[in-house]
């Protein structure tokens, strides 16, 4: 079995490098974006990280963030930004205070609470958005969008003097688009995918699975809030991205198994834009 910590993976313009392996670790970045979603221990790869989206506190995908605020000031960076349940904030305060006494050392973070439907700015292109998943306790996915300016289409014949003679009149001649790129689930049952109509319209789904075959049930898996691999099935039909990618697959399932339960459940259509995240 794979124990890789922080692989690379990438489609289109989008670079993923993490790792993620069912009650024992997740946290996948995207460096170019300066972005976690979920910190795992809190390994190298993320300390230069600003901004982390901590899906639930389980320690599996939150217990590094002690650890990554201390390397930070270690390090004279600027206070990472965490953002989180709001249910999480108090504890976690707490906790950072308790190290502050133990270490002797003052911390500086920002831990800012979320609700369904928040917007975070990246950079002046992109901005994360946050819907409801179902856990055992209080969790949270994240979807990066993309927005871009472009030329509203009743404008797309005019020529370029007649649009600046619009512009200088005041006429609006552009609309804001905005794109779903990339949404993370961290633990979660399938009713994520309804939360809200974006989910399914992201150009890459990266969501839970983490059972795959017959040695646990649906029912076991949804009593841990969790999912099955035969649950994602009946929706792939219904979801639009151009890739679903697994990730938090138990540590039973070794990759080369993980590829062999894909391969001999996934309808053909759909077998190529499903894929396991390569870091375990």
């Amino acid at each position: 079995m794979s124990l890789r910590v922080g692989e690379a993976w990438q489609y289109g313009d989008y670079k993923f490098f993490g790792t993620s392996l069912a009650g024992v670790r997740t946290a996948i970045a995207m460096p170019e974006f300066s972005l976690s979603f979920d910190v795992a221990q809190g390994f190298p790869y993320l300390f230069n990280m600003t901004k982390f989206f901590i899906s639930h506190g389980h320690l599996d995908h939150a217990a590094g963030i002690p650890y990554i605020i201390s390397q930070k000031m270690m390090t004279s960076q600027k206070a990472g930004e965490f953002y989180m349940p709001h249910s999480l904030v108090p504890p976690l305060t707490e906790i950072m205070g308790l190290w502050s006494k133990i270490e002797g050392f003052p911390y500086n973070f920002k831990f800012v609470g979320v609700k369904a439907d928040d917007e975070i700015q990246i950079n002046n292109h992109h901005y994360i958005k946050v819907f409801p998943t179902t856990h055992r306790i209080e969790s949270f996915g994240y979807t990066l969008f993309e927005s871009k300016k472009k030329l509203k289409r009743e404008y797309l014949n005019l020529q370029k003097d007649q649009i600046v003679e619009m512009r200088k009149k005041g006429i609006e001649v552009n609309e804001v688009i905005h794109t779903p790129m990339v949404s993370f689930t961290g633990d979660t049952q399938i009713e994520f995918l309804e939360s809200r109509p974006w989910v399914k319209q992201s150009k890459i789904l990266i969501m839970e699975a983490t059972y795959l075959d017959s040695q646990r049930s649906v029912a076991r898996a949804r009593e841990w809030g969790h999912i099955h691999l035969d649950e994602l099935i009946p929706h792939l039909d219904s979801i639009e991205s151009e890739r679903i990618v697994l990730i938090h697959a138990s540590s039973r399932y070794g990759v080369t198994e993980i590829n062999k339960h894909l391969d001999e459940k996934i309808p053909k259509a759909h077998r190529e834009r499903v894929v396991c995240f390569p870091g375990r």
